[in-house]
């Protein structure tokens, strides 16, 4: 994502948004209204409005419902833009407060709607239309993570980024992540809905460069088409070696020039991204009922699939000494390994999310252990909450998605009712989510307006309502 090099600063000048340790006794007229007025809102879902009103009226915890009223749909109400193109649904969805499409963050911020499509004809409308817009984009480029939706807008990373930069293309990062995404929403969708309207040929098309590009990365056959460099002076933002990164020994996993936060990887083979690539490519040739097609291309993709989990089970599980076999965060296949988690999604406290591995399994549960302690040089525990960053960020700064996605792998309720305390008491006196918060000061926050943590916030809280609602009493 874009470098953000400021800090939101929120005022808590009035008693309404102070944080108050007795929500509980509040009622809703007590927080201000802070969600979009209906008439300014992008899209208006039945079903989402009235899971909105269902919720607000059964939680006992008042200013967990008024977050989840905000947040939830915040993806519908201020970053989608629908239309019918060439007689098809067409959904370009910004990410917030940068006016730019994310191939990974368009699919997390409609994946919270999904299960409530099939008796919304409209949303399901919407969400089909991602489908068709993302397949536009991976034809336009596999290896690019992020687009506009005017295809001839010039990028501002034109005149940085040394590599093959194509007009509406916002910023060109290869990460395995941006691939793997539309995967799953177009396999969500079809297990949700039954419809495979949206399998087009271009979609077909979009599979199997999908599946070239895979291959072209485990560099068997030299280094492949894509470089990238950027005259930056964030070491993050530039892959060093002429664009190519530090070496690697092929052995079966992806490489992956940057992480899901877009900062470059260190090593390039990025176990979390590798684990979900190998989880999608299984639902590729399952969706529409393995009609889409023909036995060789089935056949690649499951060789493939099969190719690259051999190489995580040989590669991406280290021994650590305190907390046993567990997944590495980036290997070389030389033998060295980095070992931390960042927050962002795909990352190795998301892999059940994800459906990526079991959350029993014990190999992620050691993992998980060692993430969520001070052994992760990326987990940050202050006076106002504990949970992992990143570079991406900044030192010190948690981002509410790793306490969200805390909550939402775990079984646990203390675990889970103490991420619902901590994002209810750092929100910022905003009402919303952000990309960050400082541990000491939930008011130092980075991006005011960050769809995707907004709406998953909302997928947090209707899951809890689901199966352990005394928990937002």
């Amino acid at each position: 994502m874009q470098r953000r090099t400021f800090i939101q600063q929120a005022s808590l000048a009035t008693a309404a948004l102070a944080i108050n340790k007795n929500a509980n006794a509040r009622d809703y007229a007590d927080f201000p209204v802070v969600r979009t007025a209906s008439a300014n809102r992008k899209f208006t879902s039945t079903a989402v409005e009235q899971l909105i009103a269902e919720v607000k009226s059964n939680i006992g915890n008042k200013e967990l419902g008024w977050l989840f009223e905000n947040c939830f749909p915040n993806t519908l109400d201020t970053t989608v833009d629908f239309e019918i193109i060439e007689g098809k649904p067409d959904t370009y969805v910004i990410t917030g407060d940068i006016d730019a499409m994310w191939l990974r963050d368009s699919t997390a911020q409609v994946w919270p709607y999904v299960p409530l499509c099939k008796n919304d004809k409209p949303l399901q409308e919407l969400i089909k239309g991602v489908i068709h817009r993302q397949v536009k984009c991976i034809l336009k480029d596999p290896y690019a993570n992020a687009f506009y939706k005017d295809e001839s807008k010039i990028s501002e990373w034109k005149a940085t980024d040394i590599t093959d930069m194509k007009p509406g293309i916002h910023e060109r990062k290869w990460e395995i992540d941006s691939l793997c995404y539309p995967i799953r929403l177009s396999y969500g969708y079809w297990q949700q809905t039954g419809d495979a309207s949206p399998f087009d040929a271009q979609w077909v098309s979009a599979m199997k460069l999908i599946v070239q590009t895979f291959k072209e990365q485990q560099r068997f056959h030299g280094q492949g088409p894509y470089t990238f460099q950027r005259n930056t002076a964030w070491a993050t933002d530039g892959v060093p070696l002429s664009g190519y990164g530090y070496p690697v020994k092929p052995n079966g996993l992806i490489c992956s020039m940057f992480r899901p936060s877009d900062d470059a990887t260190i090593f390039a083979y990025l176990i979390p991204s590798n684990l979900f690539a190998f989880r999608v490519l299984t639902y590729i040739t399952r969706i529409g009922n393995g009609k889409l097609f023909d036995a060789a291309f089935t056949k690649e993709t499951f060789d493939l699939s099969e190719q690259i989990k051999t190489a995580l089970v040989a590669h991406g599980v280290i021994t650590h000494k305190t907390y046993g076999n567990m997944f590495a965060y980036e290997v070389n296949g030389y033998g060295s390994y980095n070992l931390m988690d960042d927050a962002n999604v795909p990352s190795l406290l998301s892999l059940p999310y994800l459906d990526a591995v079991d959350k029993t399994d014990k190999t992620y549960q050691n993992s998980r252990k060692y993430v969520l302690s001070p052994e992760n040089p990326f987990f940050y525990k202050g006076t106002a909450g504990e949970g992992i960053g990143g570079p991406h960020a900044g030192a010190d700064m948690i981002w509410p998605l790793s306490i969200i996605m805390r909550g939402l792998t775990s079984d646990n309720d203390a675990e889970i009712k103490s991420c619902l305390d901590m994002l209810q008491k750092n929100h910022g006196g905003t009402g919303f989510m952000h990309e960050s918060f400082h541990k000491n000061d939930s008011t130092n926050f980075t991006r005011k307006w960050f769809a995707w943590a907004n709406t998953i916030f909302g997928e947090f809280i209707w899951k809890v309502y689901r199966e352990k609602p005394h928990l937002l009493r």
